[in-house]
């Protein structure tokens, strides 16, 4: 088994790119370098630069690649096509021009990857982890959410070479366990893979081992998350946004959590898992000071229970 560590901008409160407290994304790359980590995904679109010069020094100068560039976006409105389009032309023609990820035996698909999660419904966000309150899509609102995925995943394979992977996201038209069911029957694995996120499908109420087990075969790439109980246990009792609830603390740092990290290496050993797992932490942006401590923590513990013992480089 050879597992690779990445980090993500979401770990210094990077989600909403209009959200004027965001840092600079240098500080992003210093803090996750700092912190011994070799990868981290490019973040939601916009944040970045999208010119791969600028962004292959910065990266150079840290030694460090991205793993992954990402769509998070209305998904379901037809009439958003074209701009989905147009962001996945971009992010990928910067993200292939990038410092290469390194290859594992035996990994499905080469780094990077286009993770693509739905985003923007606000009945959706405010329904995040209680699958009895969260209406979901009627037949045709589904099928042209179908129709958008499978477009971009077909424009990122054929015209970049890059693998989309699937994110199921709180608050999103993806996120409970029929839902994620119904997503893996309709979009063939020709077009496009899983990313699963152990702190999201906790937060929708399901198992991450049982999760990550069932979709073995559509599993091309991890993002690792840890819940804290009484945060979780509280803000199920409100009324609130997914983000608020992480501006609240329900994601903190792996291994202060209620997640089971050794029975997820337990699985992982056992399926034989090769590649990329993202370490995540959603937080309030305004509390960015506390990030540096919070991906080296997770980190040191990941390393604790045997996952990767290194830092990764370029290839």
């Amino acid at each position: 088994m050879t597992i690779t560590i990445t980090t993500a901008p979401c770990c210094w409160g990077v989600d909403d790119v209009s959200n004027p407290n965001l840092p600079d994304w240098r500080l992003v790359l210093k803090e996750a370098a700092a912190a011994g980590y070799g990868g981290l995904e490019l973040g939601p679109y916009g944040y970045m630069p999208l010119d791969a010069m600028t962004v292959s020094e910065a990266l150079r100068w840290h030694g460090l690649y991205v793993v992954a560039g990402t769509i998070f976006d209305n998904l379901v409105d037809p009439a958003g096509r074209e701009e989905l389009e147009r962001q996945v032309r971009r992010i990928c023609a910067v993200i292939t021009a990038l410092p290469k990820p390194p290859l594992a035996p035996g990994q499905r698909f080469a780094a990077p990857y286009l993770t693509v999660m739905d985003w923007g419904h606000e009945a959706r966000d405010y329904a995040a982890g209680h699958s009895d309150r969260a209406l979901r899509l009627d037949d045709a609102a589904w099928a042209g959410m179908v129709a958008n995925i499978r477009a971009i995943a077909r424009i990122a394979r054929d015209e970049y070479g890059v693998r989309a992977v699937i994110h199921p996201h709180a608050g999103g038209h993806v996120e409970f366990a029929d839902e994620i069911d119904r997503i893996a029957r309709d979009i063939p694995a020709s077009e496009a893979g899983l990313c699963l996120d152990t702190g999201h499908t906790a937060y929708a109420g399901m198992d991450p081992v049982a999760v990550l087990d069932r979709y073995w075969d559509r599993l091309d790439y991890i993002h690792f998350k840890d819940i804290d109980a009484a945060t979780f246990a509280d803000v199920m009792t409100r009324r609130i946004r997914f983000f608020d609830a992480c501006a609240e603390g329900v994601m903190c740092p792996i291994g202060d959590g209620c997640i089971d990290y050794p029975a997820i290496l337990l699985l992982l050993e056992r399926r034989g898992y090769a590649g990329f797992i993202t370490v995540e932490q959603e937080r309030d942006p305004r509390n960015v000071g506390g990030s540096l401590a919070d991906v080296a923590k997770s980190r040191r513990y990941l390393e604790t229970v045997g996952f990767a013992r290194r830092k990764e480089t370029t290839r």
